[in-house]
């Protein structure tokens, strides 16, 4: 290959480079925004839930710099199952994931993938 070309596409790769980065930039925040937005549109529901499963995830991050910095973020998840077997996953804070246990039963409040609360209540007994 001419290096005059190779210099070319060298030259030039830089700028594509910032071009998909702006872009990934651009849709993730298109694709928050969306989401808060549809969330809001969403109405308020209160439904009869069991929390079924509890994970978290973990994000790391190192900065490079001349005080070696890094950062730690944890996100906790619940997932609800309601009355109708139907299941969902929802992010919720910290202190509301360390009070729930898998087995809780109770009135989960929610607007469209916002957890807003969740009120433990005893499960209703059979009568035999």
């Amino acid at each position: 290959m001419d290096f005059s070309v190779m210099f070319g596409v060298m030259s030039v790769l830089p700028l594509i480079m910032f071009v998909v980065f702006f872009a990934f930039v651009v849709v993730v925040f298109v694709k928050i925004l969306g989401q808060k937005r549809a969330n809001d549109r969403s109405p308020q529901l209160t439904v009869d839930a069991e929390v079924v499963g509890k994970r978290t995830e973990i994000s790391h991050r190192h900065h490079s710099s001349e005080h070696h910095m890094s950062h730690t973020s944890t996100y906790y998840y619940v997932t609800f199952q309601v009355e109708s077997g139907d299941r969902m996953e929802l992010h919720v804070p910290g202190y509301e994931y360390g009070l729930m246990i898998e087995g809780d039963f109770g009135e989960l409040t929610f607007q469209g993938t916002r957890f807003l609360s969740f009120a433990r209540k005893a499960p209703a007994m059979d009568e035999s």
